[in-house]
């Protein structure tokens, strides 16, 4: 059996294709089949007024067309320019290798595996700020 197993935490809520959903009292584990489902944990989610920085902003505009809250096809190409902007700044290898990820997972509608390569700058990104002269 393929696809995406999730494990929630007790009272844990997730955003499968539209419809939020919230975990039982105790753990649970969902087995996701459909590949093309979207799935956002709202853990993970990125709300409006955190989307303060250059990687966050992209995150969330992959995570709003996750969510299904932007519609995919106008949004795509202003995501795909968004990533070529961030290769700009981030030249070393492990952050091309994401955004090459991130990229190549967009161009094939797999927006959930775009938002997590894009998330995988957000460390790298806060530590390019902490060095940032004041």
């Amino acid at each position: 059996m393929g696809g995406l197993i999730l494990k929630l935490a007790p009272k844990e809520r997730v955003l499968i294709n539209g419809a939020v959903i919230e975990n039982g009292d105790r753990r649970g584990r969902l087995a996701i089949i459909t590949p093309e489902a979207n799935i956002l944990r709202l853990r993970d989610a990125i709300h409006p007024e955190q989307a303060n920085t250059p990687v966050r902003r992209v995150c969330y505009a992959a995570q709003l067309i996750l969510s299904g809250d932007s519609p995919a096809e106008p949004a795509r190409m202003s995501l795909l320019r968004s990533i070529e902007e961030l290769s700009q700044v981030f030249t070393d290898f492990d952050s091309r290798t994401s955004l090459a990820e991130a990229t190549d997972a967009l161009l094939h509608d797999q927006y959930y595996k775009c938002l997590k390569a894009l998330r995988r700058l957000l460390p790298r990104e806060e530590r390019l700020f902490a060095l940032r002269p004041t």
